[in-house]
């Protein structure tokens, strides 16, 4: 029974605190995704309020609205292989599951054995379950 409660173990605070904040950057990469798939959808409302006005556009002006997106997905997908490195290196085993506190009862996480496939290398994926 004391086996249900491993993941209770102060000793893996850490390792929750990163899963944790790894977990909210996938939340916030999957925001910007979306945002970029609805800019286009964006720029032509922009477009229809400023004909409907008979506005143009600034001389030299360009979509930044789109850059800065594209800047904050490359940010946040450098962001996440970095915590993905720290938290695997952070497990006490590999190609299996360790019991983490969450916030909502025991999940899991683990580092998983990829072999090397198609030229790339062989390589250790995290896995999350919450």
């Amino acid at each position: 029974m004391a086996s249900n409660l491993d993941y209770l173990d102060p000793a893996l605070i850490p390792l929750e605190d990163k899963v944790k904040a790894f977990l909210e950057t996938e939340k916030e990469l999957q925001r910007a995704n979306a945002a970029l798939k609805n800019e286009p959808l964006q720029d032509l409302e922009q477009a229809r309020s400023a004909a409907q006005f008979e506005q143009r556009p600034p001389t030299g002006s360009f979509d930044q609205d789109e850059f800065e997106l594209t800047q904050t997905i490359e940010n946040l997908r450098t962001n996440l292989a970095r915590q993905e490195r720290e938290i695997i290196a952070m497990l006490p085993t590999r190609n299996e599951w360790v019991k983490v506190n969450l916030g909502y009862g025991p999940s899991r996480v683990g580092a998983w054995h990829v072999p090397a496939m198609a030229g790339a290398p062989e390589r250790y994926e995290l896995r999350v379950i919450h």
